[in-house]
């Protein structure tokens, strides 16, 4: 008699592979002829934006350029001016061999270093080194089996749920719209956005995601160091096309603003339009189930198992949180004057949770743009913490998220030479959950049981609490099937000691 085994495939997880590599940061930036000379550098930020990200067996290759943004005051009439450069990037980053059906990959990173100066009034040098960190999530189509027959075969039977991925696309779009400024636009400070996304609705072999970007211009209009404010919705519409949707996947898309123009509208006083550059995220998942055979044996033969161990991964969670936090500390200056204040996130971290626990945190700097007592414009740099609520069970090692975070609000306020602001951080995203399963991965029987004791009908085993039936039964070579019902249980997982009856014929 042969043993018959049944397989299937299951979406199982491959290993969960970070990368770092260090791109230099040099450059120089050219005051053009309508903004006024450097009299101070204030500030200089490097923004990252990743174009491409592409995987091949051993080497995930990334594509994009860093955003130099340098904020200085003019010679005249103490004006806060801007300038950026971009800065191009491509670096291939070395991952470890294996064949994968799919790729997950998160791209983040921060400044290690900067150092900015004005070389002349018309020329800043920008020297420094950006920490580029990747993460990459390997999906693979594992052989497992599902079930055994014929030859005596026992088997344990165990759920794995895994997620198998429909769709991983990141896409740029852009979208436009008139924006009506009260006054003349001398020089843009900051743009900065928010995206929200309305509706995803997945149709037959296409995905449609509605949303808006709520645009925040900071600008001057005339010369010094008042600024004003104007925000405007600039609504999309994207229509993507999917081979194939099931009706029960889940859909997650995040619109994420990398870059956006101010264009003055011709013979019109005051309208401009804002011309909005966007990196929509499209994530679907659908949830898959399959029994696997976690152990086994024979009664007739010595089976010969192997184990193997899968990974599957489950969707925990999918985040839209926006959290309060606070920076505050002494000005060097009690006299200064608030001018603005702009916020950098660094990228999440799984922290500890108060109780047990992980939960999905980060880091954060303040940078309050004051006029000192001097008559100079300054940047005082405020670091602080921010956490989720959320706390999940187990251990760091055990969870993997593809989140944005973004800031949604920040409200400086200036009292008795301290400075105190409020900041609003929204983090959309998803959060998986890896378990891992061991499992059989071959059985072979070939060798037939032989009795020692054909006499012996019944033996008396006695069992400690927690132990399961099935392994009792494994070690007596009998069916669990008889021996819980000789012994008239209904678990397998004993609550209590027992004293059992172990059929030795059946």
């Amino acid at each position: 008699m042969e043993l018959k085994v049944f397989r299937d495939t299951l979406s199982t997880m491959g290993s969960l592979w970070e990368t770092k590599a260090e791109l230099p940061i040099e450059t120089e930036l050219l005051i053009p002829d309508y903004l006024p000379q450097v009299f101070k550098i204030v500030k200089c930020f490097v923004y990252p934006v990743t174009l491409q990200k592409q995987v091949v067996p051993g080497r995930l290759t990334v594509e994009g350029y860093l955003r130099c943004v340098v904020y200085y005051q003019a010679e005249e009439e103490q004006s806060l001016c801007q300038i950026e450069q971009k800065i191009p990037f491509t670096r291939a980053m070395d991952l470890p061999e294996g064949e994968h059906q799919g790729y997950s990959v998160m791209v983040s990173g921060e400044v290690e270093y900067l150092n900015c100066r004005a070389v002349n009034q018309r020329r800043v040098d920008v020297r420094g080194a950006y920490a580029l960190a990747a993460q990459v999530c390997a999906q693979s189509e594992q052989e497992v089996i599902t079930a055994l027959a014929d030859c005596g075969a026992e088997q344990k039977l165990i759920p794995v749920n895994g997620l198998r991925t429909v769709a991983n696309l990141d896409k740029l779009l852009t979208a436009e719209e008139e924006v009506p400024l009260s006054g003349q636009v001398q020089a843009v400070i900051d743009i900065s956005g928010v995206g929200q996304v309305d509706e995803v609705k997945v149709i037959t072999g296409k995905a449609v995601v509605k949303g808006r970007i709520q645009v925040a211009l900071t600008y001057r209009s005339q010369p010094g160091y008042q600024l004003e404010t104007v925000e405007q919705a600039v609504p999309f519409n994207q229509i993507i096309d999917l081979d194939s949707a099931p009706e029960d996947a889940t859909a997650f898309a995040e619109v994420e603003m990398i870059g956006c123009t101010l264009t003055a509208a011709a013979g019109q006083e005051g309208a401009s339009t804002l011309t909005v550059t966007a990196m929509l995220h499209l994530r679907m998942v659908r949830q898959v189930e399959c029994y696997v055979v976690s152990d086994a044996f024979s009664t007739q033969y010595s089976a010969d198992v192997t184990y193997k161990t899968v990974t599957a991964e489950q969707l925990a969670e999918t985040l839209n949180r926006t959290v309060e936090a606070t920076a505050s500390g002494t000005l060097p200056d009690e006299g200064a004057r608030l001018i603005g204040c702009l916020v950098t996130l660094h990228p999440l971290e799984w922290v500890a949770a108060e109780g047990g626990g992980v939960s999905l945190g980060g880091r954060a700097c303040a940078h309050v743009l004051c006029m000192n007592s001097l008559g100079e414009i300054d940047c005082y740099d405020k670091t602080f913490d921010y956490q989720l609520p959320d706390v999940w069970p187990g251990t760091a090692d055990q969870y993997r998220a593809e989140c944005w975070p973004v800031v949604v609000a920040a409200q400086p306020v200036i009292s008795g030479g301290e400075v105190t602001v409020r900041v609003s951080v929204r983090v959309r995203g998803l959060v998986f959950r890896r378990t891992k399963e061991t499992v059989v991965d071959t059985i072979a029987c070939e060798t037939a049981l032989e009795n020692p004791e054909p006499d012996v009908a019944l033996r008396i085993c006695y069992a400690a609490a927690g132990e399961n039936i099935f392994d009792i039964a494994k070690h007596y070579h009998v069916p669990p099937a008889a021996m819980m019902k000789l012994n008239h249980l209904e678990d397998l997982q004993l609550a209590a000691p027992a004293r059992l009856l172990v059929p030795m014929t059946v």
